[in-house]
């Protein structure tokens, strides 16, 4: 099929990957109204639209983190993103590096982070879970330490997993499961060959470096239900800051308050999330919460926002809104699992052009610009 847009990968995604992993990408939690209104709540932020300023002459670069990056944006952590082509993480790693950009590899990874890490001639960003077991905590900050993570982006919206059917109802759990899923494969040959024979091993690489011994995909739900831990409270978190000495960002904050807290923690940045919707369904949107969230850290750490970003037109929107950059979750994994590494590659000069068309026709010349100036309508 023709891709002209970035939510053209969308449906070449859902063609090429077997029914259990299109539908853990595109799900959500609950009846997924909270995904919905991610996307609707981006379209209807309105924008000025300028004329005559002269703006032959753009700067779409950035600092965040410590790092001079090229656009406001970084691909954010997505769970078995190895099992969308063949070793994911890596050629969406690679993706990000060629243009300039952080990749955040997930807890939940099938590749591991040294194989990560030594596939990009730059520093990676690791995302971490609040999980029970310490000692595994404690186990993969001491490795990306040692392969030169730069960025930890601690997960904190997640002290259980959502009630996500979708899961069930496609065979990634449920009843029956690794049978429905071995159906599903002889049904996608392409992927099955790619991924299936030559993307292995299929495990949760971190977690079995860690254990010693492979934590499949069949074990990827039950070991979810049995290591997240939902007694984590903001005083557990002083050790995570202790033990890291590097740039740190608090991902899942969705109220003013808890913004506060991360500010207190001594976090460097934080993420206005909700997970894509997958946690709890009925919360405020990523754009509805950013604005009083970005008013009560008045700038006192980084502001990075995901959840319902489609285009480059929704990452100046999430900017104009309050974040200082964006992290890129759904787009780039129906990317990856529609073209791999090209195909993401691809999906990242689409976005930069839309930033670029969008900026020039809002007038604003530089990112420093993209503020609330360029709002429209101030209903948020």
């Amino acid at each position: 099929m023709i891709i002209s847009a970035p939510t053209d990968y969308r449906a070449a995604a859902k063609r090429r990957l077997p029914p259990f992993l299109f539908h853990y990408i595109d799900g959500a939690a609950g009846s997924e109204y909270t995904h919905r209104r991610n996307v609707a709540d981006l379209e209807q932020i309105a924008l000025r639209q300028r004329v005559l300023k002269n703006m032959n002459e753009l700067d779409l670069s950035c600092e965040l983190m410590g790092e001079k990056l090229p656009l406001p944006m970084a691909l954010g952590p997505v769970g078995l993103s190895g099992m969308f082509a063949r070793r994911g993480e890596v050629q969406a790693a690679r993706a990000a590096a060629v243009k300039g950009l952080p990749y955040v590899l997930s807890t939940l990874s099938v590749c591991p982070i040294e194989e990560v890490a030594s596939s990009i001639g730059r520093p990676m960003w690791y995302q971490l879970y609040v999980l029970k077991d310490r000692g595994f905590m404690q186990n993969v900050l001491d490795r990306a330490k040692a392969v030169g993570v730069s960025t930890l982006v601690f997960t904190v919206d997640m002290p259980l997993p959502g009630a996500r059917y979708r899961d069930a109802h496609s065979a990634l759990s449920g009843p029956y499961a690794a049978l429905r899923r071995a159906v599903q494969a002889v049904c996608h040959p392409r992927w099955s060959w790619d991924v299936g024979l030559h993307g292995r091993p299929h495990d949760l690489g971190n977690i079995s470096r860690y254990r010693g011994q492979i934590t499949g995909l069949e074990d990827y739900i039950g070991w979810l239900a049995a290591n997240f831990d939902p007694s984590i409270a903001w005083k557990d978190l002083e050790w995570i800051r202790a033990a890291w000495d590097g740039p740190m960002l608090l991902k899942g904050i969705l109220d003013p308050e808890d913004a506060r807290e991360a500010v207190a923690l001594g976090a460097d940045g934080i993420v206005v999330s909700n997970h894509g919707g997958r946690q709890l369904d009925g919360v405020l949107s990523s754009a509805r919460a950013l604005p009083a969230i970005a008013d009560a850290v008045d700038g006192k750490l980084t502001i990075f926002a995901d959840s319902g970003i489609r285009n480059g037109l929704d990452v100046l929107r999430m900017l104009s809104l309050g974040a200082d950059g964006v992290l890129l979750g759904r787009a780039y994994a129906y990317a990856l699992a529609a073209a791999g590494e090209a195909g993401v590659r691809n999906l990242l000069e689409i976005l930069e052009k839309e930033i670029r068309v969008a900026m020039v026709l809002s007038g604003a010349k530089t990112l420093r610009e993209a503020g609330r100036e360029l709002l429209a309508d101030r209903a948020f």
